[in-house]
This record gives C-alpha cells, sequence and structure tokens, in this order.
C-alpha cells in the first residue's frame, strides 16, 4: 500500500526488536501459566466478541494480561481492528486517524483500511487525518504484535486521541458503531490502569472502574474516574470501544484477568494496574 510508513518507535524497549525473539516472547507470554491464558492461539471461542481492553506497557509487565483478550479473539473473524489509544506526547489533532499506509513491526507490515478510514472522516466530524499524531506514541504500536500473531492478514485503523472527555469518546464511539455494523471489525480499547500508586489502593480503585466498564456503564464510568481519581490513561479510548461496542450489539464486558506490575514484577510500593477485557 502507497502512503506514511511508521516504522516502530518502541521496538526494543517494550518488546523484542527481531522477529524470532518477538515471536517467542509473545507465545511464552500466551503460555504464561499465572498471568497468561495458559495456552496458544487459535483458542475454541465461539460466542461473538465486539471488542477487548488491553494494556500497553512493556512486554514483561503487561504482556502476558494482553495476551489473554487477545487469546479469546483469535478465532473470532475479523478483517479490521480498530485501535484506539491515548496521546501520551500530546502531538497533534484531538481525534487523529491514518488515511492510509501501513505500521511496521518486526512481525511484518500491517496496512491502514483506506476504506474505513474515509468513511470514518465522512461521518465523523472530531476526527482528522493525522499522521504526526502516531509518530512517537507506543499505546497502537504495542497492541500490533499480538494482532500480527493471531491474524497476519488483518487491516488496522489506529485512532489516538488527545480529547479524552465524555463528549469526544461518545461522538467517536457512537460514529464508529453506525460505519462498522456491517463489518467484520474488532474495537481494541488500548490502556492502562491506575498509575504509580501503592498495589493495594491500584486493585482497589481499579475494582470500582472495571465494574463499571463490565456493567458497560458509561456514566458510572466516568463518574468513578473522577470521584476516585483514577489514573487510567486509556479512559476515553475505554468509553469510546464501550459507545461503538454497545451501538453494534454489546451488552456486557467479561473481565479475564487484572494485574498490577507489582503482582507481576515484586515491587508493591508503586504500580500500575493493567486489565484484559472483553465485550460481548
Amino acid at each position: 500500500m502507497n502512503g506514511f510508513e511508521r516504522k516502530p518507535a518502541v521496538s526494543g524497549l517494550f518488546y523484542p526488536d527481531s522477529s524470532e525473539d518477538l515471536s517467542k516472547t509473545i507465545n511464552s507470554l500466551f503460555l504464561d501459566p499465572k498471568f497468561g491464558p495458559g495456552e496458544v492461539p487459535p483458542s475454541n471461542q465461539r460466542r461473538r466478541i465486539f471488542g477487548i481492553v488491553a494494556p500497553h506497557a512493556g512486554y514483561f509487565y503487561s504482556g502476558a494480561i494482553a495476551a489473554n483478550a487477545f487469546y479469546e479473539i483469535s478465532s473470532s473473524n475479523f478483517d479490521t481492528v480498530i485501535i484506539i489509544g491515548p496521546n501520551h506526547y500530546g502531538i497533534g489533532s484531538d481525534v487523529a486517524i491514518m488515511k492510509e499506509g501501513s505500521w511496521i513491526t518486526p512481525l511484518g507490515r500491517s496496512d491502514i483500511d483506506a476504506n474505513l478510514a474515509s468513511e470514518v472522516l465522512n461521518h465523523c466530524e472530531i476526527v482528522e487525518f493525522d499522521s504526526l499524531a502516531h509518530s512517537r506514541d507506543h499505546c497502537i504500536e504495542v497492541q500490533l504484535p499480538f494482532v500480527q500473531f493471531i491474524n497476519k492478514s488483518a487491516a488496522i485503523l489506529p485512532i489516538i486521541l488527545k480529547k479524552q472527555d465524555k463528549n469526544t469518546s461518545a461522538g467517536l464511539g457512537q460514529c464508529l458503531g453506525k460505519v462498522i455494523k456491517n463489518r467484520n471489525v474488532m474495537l481494541i480499547a488500548s490502556s492502562d490502569l491506575t498509575h504509580y500508586e501503592p498495589n493495594q489502593r491500584a486493585h482497589t480503585k481499579d475494582a470500582e472502574l472495571i465494574s463499571s466498564i463490565l456493567s458497560m456503564n458509561i456514566s458510572e464510568f466516568y463518574s468513578v474516574l473522577e470521584s476516585s481519581r483514577v489514573s487510567a490513561c486509556g479512559y476515553g479510548a475505554i468509553a469510546a470501544v464501550m459507545f461503538a461496542a454497545k451501538a453494534i450489539g454489546s451488552t456486557s464486558g467479561k473481565l479475564l484477568r487484572y494485574a498490577t506490575s507489582g503482582d507481576v514484577a515484586g515491587d508493591l510500593a508503586s504500580v500500575v494496574g493493567y486489565s484484559s477485557i472483553l465485550f460481548v
């Protein structure tokens, strides 16, 4: 495909930078008996899955938790994944998608679904074409090797959010719901949860937030974020995927795995929370 070629920004940092090492690492994350699903894809899952929430930290910390969601969708028939994440660097547009081109990882190339991108732009006033917004951020990039591992041919639509308020998430999510209603699309919300708090406090705060995600109660979700001061970085991405998933038929979320960086690595003083959630 012609157009912008987005090369890796965090390979060798968040995940291995060689194809062989990356494949071995992802395989081991699926097989992780404590935090992963304990099996390699494909799954035996036959129910309809509309989308997932997956974390985006370095694979050592959050990769096995993320593997749970990717294992569950590995038998789903999707042609395109829409990956929505938070703009950590504040570069570019408030809601930025890419018009065409491809993203490169050590496992290969994922082409952008240019037709879907154009349709989203035509239906959604708040969306802008902006490749620069995607140039440095890891939130979408770290999901791609998992996508390529389970569905090599899937196209992608990367969406990165600088604005994550409820109105922005509702506008994006409801627009996506209309556009993808008759397409084979998988939605991915890329987000970590509580950041840099003691382990037990992170567990408590994140449990409250996850409860609102599982019930798909978006008003409660934003209320918990504010009242409990949950520092989930991709909260707008989660909300947008909830709006879109509800629009195409999802009625509830299912928690597959939750853990913190402290649970994984042992330092409980200041942790980051990670969840793997399905929308079914």
